[in-house]
């Protein structure tokens, strides 16, 4: 994988292509929510349990009890983020659809300012209403000449986007945390980070086949056979839920919440690209110009990446509050728990 000379953000910001493919993929599964979900994250198990055990091998220390279990309830909030993506992705379409929930770079940002004591940066400031104003636009809420915005239902898109982001949100900086509460290695010690997400992973997959019961929402392909919609699935969990999150995951621990919520924006525009290529979505004009301005905002928000007081004094001092006040951060805040 990454090595520990790499930097960071290079890291998560492959591990961001590499699931720019999740939403396009859901689309060709053609299942339910729940079954999406579910199918994303068991399959994944497998390989995860593998590179968990190999990372034992190497050495790698036995994950802290107090990471496994924001890992799992990390994983509950992906559950449900995943579920409701789903049915953003039917109501604007799978690139717009990926689009909407990068709001969560800004949720990132307010909630680890206010319960883990990171700042946000001045260039994320003033990047947000930048991006902001592109998600209106992707939403189909601004129109010009009479301008038909792309999708069965966008503002219902929106709406669900919107939901998604916070559920996101919250999956990144539990699992950040994960990696990184006490007791968990550090110095030279390679981290357990296949463990985490095997975790995480488990956790979602539980929740999801739980959703689906109480939702009565499992239902295989439309119009395809079952094993054309597994192997949709497969496909999914290899390239996002495995090799995706592991890039991202391993970077967690050495960048500022808001730099992982702004890096993972580079997932929007590959997602409309293979909307466009694959499924045939033709989104407006408009839509289009917000795409720009949320990816634009991206560019404002890590330009302040380099300085070199801006990242190392806000992760010094989360690290702080975490060890100061364990029961306190003990997810991410109280409404709580990446």
């Amino acid at each position: 994988m990454a090595t520990r000379t790499t930097p960071p953000a290079a890291v998560a910001t492959a591990g961001a292509l590499c699931i720019s493919s999740s939403a396009v993929l859901m689309k060709l599964a053609g299942t339910s929510p729940s079954v999406t979900a579910l199918g994303r994250c068991a399959l994944a198990l497998p390989l995860l349990g593998g590179l968990a055990w190999a990372e034992r091998r190497r050495g790698a220390p036995r994950l802290p009890s107090r990471s496994r279990w924001l890992a799992r309830l990390a994983g509950v909030f992906l559950a449900g983020d995943l579920v409701l993506w789903s049915h953003a992705i039917d109501a604007i379409g799978a690139g717009l659809g990926t689009v909407v929930p990068n709001l969560q770079v800004l949720i990132i940002s307010l909630l680890a300012w206010l319960f883990l004591g990171e700042r946000p940066r001045r260039s994320l400031v003033l990047a947000s209403p930048v991006m902001l104003a592109g998600l209106v636009l992707v939403g189909g809420l601004a129109h010009v000449g009479g301008a038909r915005a792309y999708g069965t239902d966008p503002a219902l898109g929106l709406v669900y986007g919107m939901a998604v982001a916070v559920l996101y949100a919250i999956y990144i900086l539990t699992l950040r945390q994960a990696t990184s509460s006490p007791g968990a290695p550090s110095g030279g010690v390679r981290p357990a980070v296949a463990a985490v997400l095997f975790e995480a992973t488990a956790g979602a997959a539980v929740a999801a086949a739980l959703l689906g019961l109480v939702l009565n929402d499992y239902r295989l392909g439309l119009g395809a056979s079952p094993w054309t919609a597994l192997g949709w699935l497969a496909l999914l969990a290899v390239t996002s839920q495995v090799i995706g999150w592991l890039l991202i995951t391993v970077s967690m621990p050495r960048l500022p919440a808001g730099m992982i919520g702004a890096l993972l924006l580079v997932q929007p525009a590959g997602s409309v690209a293979l909307g466009y290529a694959f499924l045939g979505e033709r989104p407006s004009i408009l839509q289009l110009a917000g795409v720009v301005l949320v990816l634009a905002g991206v560019v404002v928000a890590v330009s302040g990446a380099g300085s070199a007081g801006s990242e190392g004094p806000s992760w010094r001092r989360s690290t702080r509050i975490i060890r100061q006040a364990p029961a306190a951060s003990s997810g991410v805040p109280a409404s709580k728990s990446p």
